[in-house]
């Protein structure tokens, strides 16, 4: 394999290899030190990060508001406190070592809050800030600010000269890099536009070799695009290593860090990344941002996909093909759908899908009474984490709602994300983890065919990064 050469980041020359930021409690300050330790850049996530009390203990993020609003600030303010402690974790288990960056996802509810106070309360622990998830335009004048690199994550080039020209350009000299993310092979949120297909991935390199065009144009040759989503072995990306075409290129590995001794994820999660099959994770809409997103086709996912293929298209007024009268609800309010969906309707019924939930797009879907019953206990308790929700028809401005209609096809992302990573004692992990989201890029099923994982191996970070380097 071609030898990689180290890289100045913030100051340091590091491995171009860096920990992807993964979520609620996934990417902490005990892996984004580990991985910071062992040269590269570790990535601690902002996105309501654990803070703990004086005994150790993760303090738990309990809402209180009696209004959307109201609870978000109290997210702001537990993801802050996280944010901090992760910091001041990953910092000290570095020793000085690497550098560590801080992700925030752009659309997460009160995200410029929350970064501009993790950086106030931790000067000096933080190398750089990572962003996506939306188009963050105002990363640049946050970077200007505390004089720390800032780095985008895009999917083509578009989206990058889109960002430049709007913002970016004031402030070229702290463009740390410009992270590629692939839309159809990283895992979470995905920026797959309207134009591309989801089930048709493309060729990364001549995406990425359109974003250096756009980044040459401006005169940033030099700076690195991060590749991420879907680097498994380096020897994979021989062609990119050391390319001229190309330029600086970093590799970023968000998946296989989830598989570490240093990794907070359950034991259970760990187990069932040694049994993914390809195909097991796949790119999905039923996120509540919108975005695609790719996670593990578990019984949770399964759940969602049915709820959308027990759906029937209603009006309030008969006619124009909407015929035959159906009762909505406890109050069994009058509505009509196509006469041919009837017998559809009358066989989910007799499996036990008994109510019907109203959905912005004049859709009816049905579910089991249990199942309706956390749909809308979860959309009643929505604390805002994100910008806008679709699921519960959150908006952060006022009035505080989008307008339309709770969407039941989606799901409360805070409370399954927060479940899945915070098993409480006792509980059946297999269970928990089958039963909520989990995201995976779609090489995660590598992991069962990959000789490095033999007989359920589970390296520590140390042992990850070393065998990485050897580009197998």
């Amino acid at each position: 394999m071609k030898s990689i050469d180290t890289l100045r980041f913030g100051g340091q020359d590091v491995l171009p290899l860096i920990e992807g930021g993964k979520g609620v409690s996934v990417s902490t300050g005990v892996s984004a030190g580990h991985w910071a330790a062992a040269g590269g850049i570790g990535t601690i996530s902002a996105v309501n990060a654990d803070s703990y009390d004086q005994d150790g203990h993760p303090v738990p993020q309990v809402y209180h508001g009696r209004t959307r609003r109201e609870r978000q600030q109290e997210l702001i303010r537990y993801a802050i406190d996280g944010g901090i402690a992760q910091a001041k974790i990953a910092h000290e288990i570095s020793g000085g070592r690497g550098r560590i960056n801080v992700n925030i996802l752009w659309e997460m509810g009160g995200a410029e809050e929350v970064i501009i106070g993790i950086l106030e309360g931790a000067p000096g622990l933080v190398h750089g800030v990572t962003c996506g998830a939306g188009m963050p335009y105002r990363l640049s004048e946050i970077a200007v600010r505390f004089g720390i690199p800032y780095y985008p994550i895009v999917s083509s080039g578009r989206a990058f000269n889109a960002l430049w020209r709007r913002a970016y350009s004031k402030a070229p000299e702290l463009l740390g890099g410009v992270v590629y993310e692939d839309p159809w092979r990283a895992g979470g949120h995905n920026g797959l536009s309207n134009t591309e297909n989801p089930f048709s991935p493309e060729d990364p390199y001549p995406r990425v070799l359109e974003l250096r065009r756009v980044m040459r144009n401006y005169g940033l040759g030099e700076t690195p695009i991060i590749m991420a989503g879907g680097v498994w072995h380096l020897e994979d990306w021989q062609d990119w290593i050391g390319n001229p075409e190309l330029g600086p290129i970093v590799f970023q590995f968000g998946t296989r860090p989830l598989l570490t001794q240093e990794s907070p994820i359950p034991d259970a999660w760990k187990r069932r990344l040694l049994t993914l099959k390809e195909g097991d994770v796949y790119l999905n809409r039923f996120s509540p941002t919108g975005f695609y997103s790719s996670a593990v086709r578990n019984s949770f996912m399964q759940d969602l996909c049915g709820r959308s293929e027990r759906q029937v298209p209603y009006s309030q007024e008969s006619g124009g093909g909407y015929e035959a009268s159906y009762g909505v609800g406890a109050r069994k309010r009058e509505v009509f759908v196509p006469a041919a969906d009837r017998p559809r309707i009358a066989e989910w019924e007799a499996a036990g899908f008994t109510e019907a939930l109203r959905t912005p797009d004049d859709t009816l879907v049905f579910v089991t009474p249990e199942s309706a019953r956390e749909i809308l206990a979860d959309q009643t308790a929505c604390m805002g984490c994100l910008s806008q929700c679709r699921f519960s028809n959150w908006m952060q401005r006022e009035p505080y709602t989008n307008g339309q209609k709770a969407d039941p096809r989606s799901f409360c992302i805070q409370k399954t994300l927060q479940t899945i990573s915070h098993i409480p004692p006792g509980a059946d992990e297999d269970n928990v983890v089958d039963h909520n989201l989990m995201f995976g890029g779609t090489n995660a099923w590598r992991f069962g065919t990959d000789p490095f994982y033999a007989n359920g191996f589970v390296p520590t970070v140390s042992q990850l990064v070393e065998r990485i380097l050897t580009g197998r």
